[in-house]
């Protein structure tokens, strides 16, 4: 699995076009039909919702510097390949935000009853979500993620800008959405790295699908990262970013020393289990497990599809984030690393370059497909934290009504282009969005509940 890395910050918002029939009996006869109790039957009552899809929308020239100066007649929107006609454009720029071109109101169409206009009652600053992955953070890199905090709090967050936080392992973070900035550095203090070691990987049980503690940690991380997606969801109108905060993700990490697929006499083959069986066969003849090992082979073949498998619920979460609206950003606490790198034991390098590999293109993927930054292999944080800033402070937001009346087409595909001849300019907006099978209207003054942390 790989990703190029990039993407600017763009959410896209949701749609959902949905009919449901209230009065299950057959239509009447034009002027209504008697009933057997002499009543008239009246006429099944459709509801449809229609939603303004809003897309954000982040121009930058051959510089990387925003355009501010588009108009509506500058940028097109195409939906599944189909032109949309935009009914309205606002932008930010530094944070302030100007309304172009408002939407219309909505036109009551016969047989269609409307749901009221939704009041917004706060809809200064922009949303932050933390989320801190000490499962998948390393012990010895508790002191760089406490200082990247520190850094976010200095450089990202603004007065008016609403942030939650949770971990999923030991540090146990959970701090609900808030604008006291108190929290965080209550947070940070707790913020300790509690990832696997690679001898701990290389030691641990395993099925044919791989190391279990792995996987178990993963849906841990990623359960609750849906979990805390849904909330969003149910916030509107607000601009929603998730900064995901982890090492990245390897469900067949180290895969040649876990089974014996290498030299015995290797000094980084770590497999305390078959460290002893290799003493046992220079002594007494037993044969050491190796390439024709049936509980070795059968471990390989199922590590085969372990990357489908990563990539499979990779793709549940970013689509989750595509549809509450929250553009994802990750950073990967380790830096710029190598096969080379320091690390607390001897691993094979190849193997260890291949584990990097693994676990930084899973962090690519969920940043680029929901319209983010992915911040891995660098050690510039400072840079990255004041890219994400910019991103979440210019940028348009366009909206239209879908052309698409068919419901039952959740997954739509989104393309924004700019027609301004004789500039180069880059559009970074979200790739798609996905209906709800049935969406429940929340009012605007819930604000979404942050997950508790795991317990261990």
């Amino acid at each position: 699995m790989s990703a190029k890395m990039g993407g600017f910050s763009s959410t896209v918002w949701l749609v959902v076009l949905s009919a449901s029939l209230f009065a299950q009996t057959p239509a009447p006869a034009p002027g209504g039909a008697q009933t057997p109790q002499g009543g008239t039957q009246a006429r099944p009552t459709f509801r449809v919702r229609v939603d303004l899809v809003r897309t954000d929308v982040v121009p930058r020239d051959e510089k990387g510097n925003f355009v501010s100066t588009l108009t509506k007649n500058d940028f097109e929107v195409y939906e599944d390949g189909v032109k949309q006609d935009l009914t309205s454009m606002v932008m930010s720029y530094g944070g302030r935000v100007t309304n172009v071109l408002a939407p219309p109101p909505a036109m009551a169409a016969e047989g269609l009853i409307l749901p009221p206009v939704r009041q917004v009652n706060d809809v200064s600053g922009r949303v932050f979500i933390f989320f801190v992955d000490d499962l998948h953070l390393n012990f010895h890199s508790t002191g760089r993620v406490r200082d990247i905090f520190k850094k976010i709090s200095k450089t990202l967050l603004h007065d008016g800008d609403m942030f939650g936080i949770v971990s999923t392992g030991t540090s146990s973070i959970s701090v609900q959405l808030t604008y006291d900035k108190k929290r965080l550095d209550e947070a940070i203090e707790k913020m300790t790295g509690g990832g696997m070691r690679p001898e701990d990987i290389i030691n641990a049980p395993a099925s044919e699908e791989g190391p279990t503690e792995v996987r178990w940690r993963a849906h841990v991380a990623f359960s609750t990262a849906i979990e805390l997606l849904q909330n969003l969801e149910k916030m509107r109108d607000r601009r929603k970013a998730l900064v995901y905060v982890s090492d990245g993700y390897d469900f067949n990490p180290f895969q040649d020393s876990r089974l014996g697929f290498m030299d015995p006499s290797s000094p980084f083959l770590q497999n305390n289990m078959l460290r002893d069986v290799h003493s046992v066969d220079q002594s007494n003849g037993v044969t050491l497990p190796g390439p024709h090992d049936a509980s070795s082979l059968a471990q390989k073949q199922g590590a085969v599809f372990a990357e489908a498998d990563l990539a499979r619920e990779l793709g549940e979460i970013t689509r989750q984030a595509n549809r509450s609206n929250v553009t994802m950003y990750t950073i990967d606490p380790r830096g710029l690393t190598t096969a080379n790198s320091d690390i607390d034991q001897p691993v094979d390098p190849q193997q260890w370059a291949q584990y990097l590999r693994n676990s930084q293109d899973s962090l690519r993927v969920l940043a680029e497909e929901t319209g983010g930054i992915a911040v891995v292999n660098m050690n510039d944080f400072d840079g990255a934290l004041k890219r994400i800033d910019a991103d979440s402070s210019d940028y348009y937001i366009l909206g239209y009504y879908s052309k698409n009346p068919d419901a039952s087409q959740r997954r739509r595909k989104i393309e924004v282009k700019v027609n301004r001849p004789g500039r180069n300019i880059s559009v970074a907006s979200r790739k798609e969005y996905v209906l709800q099978p049935e969406m429940v209207d929340t009012p605007q003054e819930a604000l979404p509940v942050v997950p508790t942390a795991p317990r261990q």
